[in-house]
């Protein structure tokens, strides 16, 4: 718990998913990473397949129980569908620059 937590605060934009950006494990996280990748902004990502104990733990944090979850600036964001949905409206950009700019 003491890791996730330190990673959430120490990463202004960090996606807990299912392998990495390049080679997602599955659908869901690959489209979150596409949609984060179109933000155009850098961020953090924690694969959870090699790391048992996070995926273990990262649901009962975050009161969340699937992958992949989206944190920025501490705060989760939601899964794929959610992500999508935001990006979609405009709204998940703003959150995604304003994380970057305040961190850069």
């Amino acid at each position: 718990m003491e890791i996730i937590k330190q990673q959430i605060e120490g990463n202004p934009i960090i996606l807990y998913m299912k392998g990495s950006p390049n080679q997602p494990q599955c659908g869901f996280s690959a489209r979150a990473t596409q949609v984060l990748m179109a933000c155009g902004e850098r961020f953090a990502y924690v694969d959870i397949l090699a790391n048992p104990e996070i995926r273990a733990n990262l649901p009962a944090y975050g009161n969340w129980p699937t992958f992949p979850q989206l944190w920025i600036n501490g705060e989760l964001i939601g899964g794929s569908d959610i992500i999508a949905e935001m990006y979609e409206k405009g709204e998940l950009l703003p959150l995604v620059k304003e994380a970057a700019a305040k961190n850069a």
